[in-house]
Order: structure tokens, then sequence, then C-alpha cells
């Protein structure tokens, strides 16, 4: 088995052991799926696979999609799903699962429109007139990617990261570097209900957004932990363009369109969240709110519409290692504390955060700046543990190696720990309950 699956079955047994116990009272035994030393057959399955897309050569979208396959097919014959078993147990999880699935795959392909868009209007190449020469412009470059982050989608965030660094770095960015832009953009919406999903869910299930705002004192010390090696990794790797070059202009209509996209993203997700809660689970509607913006600002200027094969290829697979993850059995956390809310960081680096938090949410009892700032940040440790890396790891292939990732993006994980115990010794584990 390959080296990455161990400490992945250690992590998932954690949560496998409290499912099991939960569910057995409620749960006839004929309707478990079968179990190896206590731990159900989906997450040995499911670790195969990441080992694969860890250490393999083979490609990573094949391999999350044969996975993906492998898993349904195993869940359907001899496993139930979390909705019933059989295929109407399949048809009913896919029911439930789609709209995610699809707002994820509308957000990651219309993002990388933007990008070019944002790319060609000349802004990055115009950038170096105002960042400092040295390695502090990588770390303003960092920093402004938190910033952005706090407020809109953190794969948006990544994806206007990347495309400033490949402008001012002429194309040569290191794989650290690329670690602390996807770590960057996990961080700033760590602490806010509109910076990430996972925040948001919270905010629906009656968190309220001063709940998970102290989440910021662990991200700022785990940005400024992970952004100084960061940028001094990259200053020596291929330094800032000291001056923009001569007879650039700014396609001022493109800085328009972007700011259009993102506008329409940033609103259509504040009225579901605010005034349409209930219906945001029945479509895809902030995927169709990007889209939107896309299809009619292309009637004043042609999105690159080559940039989308690209694009899905790293959507599809996200989108596989998602489903596969919904999938597992995980039907509840262990007890709510500060060492389980750490853990459920390093998972989150390889499990989708999103069943993560709605387990979390359900059970209830924990501090839920703690919370979001481990299902937030925690998946920047591995270039597919979020879809902002996933996102960014399309812009530049390189990135795609986990062993690479761990090598040069080491300040990722020293960053995590630190800013959660940080957090920890100044303000103290306190469970919170939800507003209603």
């Amino acid at each position: 088995m390959p080296r990455f699956a161990p400490p992945l079955l250690l992590l998932l047994s954690c949560l496998a052991g409290p499912a099991a116990a939960n569910v057995a009272g409620a749960v006839p035994a004929a309707t478990a799926g079968p179990a190896l030393a206590g731990v159900p057959l989906e997450f040995l399955l499911f670790a195969g696979v990441l080992g694969m897309v860890a250490f393999s050569h083979v490609s990573t979208m094949l391999t999350a999609l044969w996975g993906a396959l492998a898993i349904t097919v195993y869940k359907l014959l001899w496993a139930p799903f979390g909705e019933g078993a059989g295929l109407a147990g399949l048809l009913g999880h896919a029911g439930h699962e789609w709209v995610g699935l699809a707002n994820l795959l509308a957000l990651l392909l219309g993002f990388a429109l933007l990008a070019r868009h944002f790319e060609r209007s000349q802004i990055p190449a115009v950038l170096p007139h105002y960042m400092p020469d040295d390695w502090k412009g990588p770390l303003v470059l960092l920093v402004l990617v938190f910033f952005i982050s706090s407020f809109l989608d953190n794969i948006a965030a990544a994806i206007i990261g990347g495309t400033i660094a490949r402008s001012v770095f002429r194309n040569k960015v290191h794989i650290g570097y690329l670690a602390g832009i996807v770590a960057a953009s996990n961080a700033g919406g760590a602490g806010s209900v509109v910076g990430d999903t996972t925040t948001t869910m919270m905010w629906l299930a009656g968190v309220a957004p001063g709940q998970v705002l102290h989440a910021y004192v662990a991200a700022g010390v785990a940005l400024l932990v992970c952004a100084v090696p960061a940028a001094r990794q990259q200053h020596a790797h291929s330094p800032i363009v000291k001056d923009a070059p001569d007879g650039v202009r700014v396609d001022w209509l493109r800085v328009g369109i972007v700011a259009f996209i993102l506008a329409l993203t940033i609103g259509a997700n504040v009225l579901l969240n605010t005034r349409y809660a209930a219906a945001s689970g029945l479509f895809p509607f902030l995927g169709a709110a990007v889209w939107l913006a896309i299809l009619l600002s292309g009637l004043v200027r042609r999105p690159d519409w080559h940039e989308l094969p690209g694009a899905l290829r790293g959507a599809v697979f996200l989108l596989a290692l998602v489903w596969s993850a919904s999938l597992m059995p995980v039907e509840a956390l262990p007890p709510a504390s500060w060492p389980i809310a750490l853990g459920i960081g390093f998972v989150s680096a390889v499990f989708d955060n999103i069943p993560l938090t709605a387990l979390a949410l359900k059970q209830g009892g924990f501090d839920w700046g703690f919370l979001a700032y481990a299902v937030g940040f925690g998946g920047s440790m591995i270039w597919f543990g979020s879809s902002a890396g996933v996102a960014l790891s399309g812009m530049y292939p390189e990135s795609r190696s986990v062993a690479q990732w761990l090598r040069h993006g080491w300040h990722v994980p020293l960053a995590y720990v630190l800013g959660f115990a940080v957090m920890l010794a100044v303000l103290g584990w306190h469970p919170q309950p939800m507003a209603h």
C-alpha cells in the first residue's frame, strides 16, 4: 500500500470508530458494510486512491475517476449509502450532492475565464510599479490574496494571486510560494461567513458571524508564519519584476468585466444566504450567477474559451475526490474538544471539509472559530486538499506533487499548528451555542 495510506487510515479511523459506536445502537448490523479491524472498507479504498494520487505517476484525473467509480460500485453492491442501500440509495445520494458538485464545477470553470480576463487587462503587468522590489514584494501579494479572500470565494482569490504571480515573477513561481498563495486564500476566508463555503454553512446553521470572527487570530498568525518564508523562497527563485514594461496600457473594460463577475458572485452569495437560504440547496444558483455574468460580459469582450479544457481536467479531478469523500460512512465525530478540532484540520487536507463541517454542526459543542480555522486552513497542507489548491494547480501543473508540495511548502503545516496554538493560548477554548 502507498506510504500515504497509514497516516490517512489513522486519521480516518478516529472518525470511523465513534461513527460505528454511535450507529451501532440505531442501525442493524446487517445494513453495515464490511470492515477490516473496525475500519470500513470504503476508507481503505479511499486511502488507496489518495495514495495513488499522491505518489504514483498515473494521471491524477484518471486515478480519481476510476477510484470514484470503484468506491461507488462497491457501495452499490456491498455497503449502504447514507440515504439507503442499492440503486435507490445511490440515486438519493446523488440527489443530495448534485447541487454542491454543480456549483463547484461552475465556479472552477468560470473563475478560470475570469483569471484570463484579469491577466489580459494588464493589471498584473503594471503592479510592479506599486510593489516593493525585494522579498517584500511577494509578501505584499500574499497579504493581498488574504484580504481578497475575506469577502470573495477562495478559489477566485487563489486564481487572481496566481495570475499576478505569473506576470510579476516572469512565469517562474516557486512551489513553496504556490503553497503560500493557497494558504493565504484559505486563511483569508477562515473568519468571514462569506469568505469560505464552510463558514457560510456555519452561518446558515445558526452560528453568528461574530462566533467565527476570532478565527482571524489564528489565520493572521498562520499567514505571517508561512508568508515570510514563502516570499523569501520566491525572491531567491525569481525576484519580482522591478519595473513594468514600457507602453503597457490597462484595458479598463476587462477590469470592469472582472469587477462585474465578482460583484454578481458576491451579491448572489449574500442574497442566497440572507433571503433565500431554504432554496439554496435546490439549484446551483451561485455557479449560475457566475456564468450569467460571463455570458453577459461576453457581449463586449469575448472570453478565452480555450482555457476551459485545462480547467475542466482539474475540476473533474476535484469533483471525483469530493464525490468519493461523500461516500465515506462517517456518521459522527469524536466529542468536541480542541485536540479534535486540531485533528480535523489535518483530516481536511485529504478529506472534503464540507461533510466534516456538516457533522460538526450536527453534533455541536465546538468553538466555531477554532473549527472554521481548522477546516478552512487545514486543506492548504496538500495541493488537492482544497478547491483553491486544485484551481491553482491548473495554472501550474508542476505543483501536482504531494512530495514537492510538502518539501517546499513545509511552512504551511507549521503555520497551521502555530496559528492554532496561539489562538488557544490567547483566547482559550470556549464552546459556543448557535444563535438559533
